[in-house]
């Protein structure tokens, strides 16, 4: 059950979507605000077989049900400084428990360093929700998107101080939250 709406999730993630963020620098004491505007693809059989082996990942056969995309945005913040990037992501489902979907999230340029990296993914199919969770050198990021409707989304990012390994994720270095309205 929860494979069948984790599809339509990202069904309904696909197309342009504009977001309107606030983030709040915890070390600094600064507050940014922020505009992107997003566009994203299905991705096609030839960049998911492209992605896994960025990763040097060992894909399955039904590596071509997995749902991918293409993702490009452009950030502007209220100071002015501009950010683009595009990348493409794939899920690979993994476990399903109930109303919980688990797997690896593979990206082929990841935001926090310019390299392919593989993260792990949780997806609830009571509150569709989806949360990114990835270990980078120096921060771990949870990414959190809840699909209100079809055409909003809420967005939560939480960024960790990267802890020794075992430790709790307890400094935290970055918080931010987002409205996302999908274009008709």
């Amino acid at each position: 059950m929860s494979l069948t709406k984790f599809y339509k999730f990202c069904e309904h993630c696909v197309g342009k979507w504009t977001t309107e963020r606030t983030y709040h620098y915890l070390t600094h004491q600064e507050i940014e605000r922020s505009r992107t505007e997003f566009k994203i693809y299905p991705l096609s059989s030839a960049l998911k077989l492209k992605v896994i082996a960025d990763n040097q990942y060992n894909s399955s056969p039904q590596i071509e049900q997995s749902p991918g995309f293409s993702l490009a945005f452009h950030t502007v913040s209220d100071k002015g400084e501009e950010l683009s990037q595009q990348l493409n992501l794939l899920f690979v489902p993994k476990i399903e428990n109930g109303l919980t979907l688990e797997g690896d999230y593979l990206r082929d340029k990841a935001y926090e360093e310019s390299c392919p990296i593989v993260s792990h993914f949780c997806f609830e199919s009571d509150t569709r929700e989806l949360v990114m969770t990835t270990r980078y050198t120096r921060v771990v990021s949870r990414d959190f998107i809840t699909l209100v409707n079809p055409s909003l989304r809420i967005r939560r990012m939480y960024n960790y101080q990267r802890p020794p390994k075992g430790q709790p994720l307890d400094k935290m270095i970055l918080v931010g939250f987002g409205v996302e309205h999908k274009e008709r």
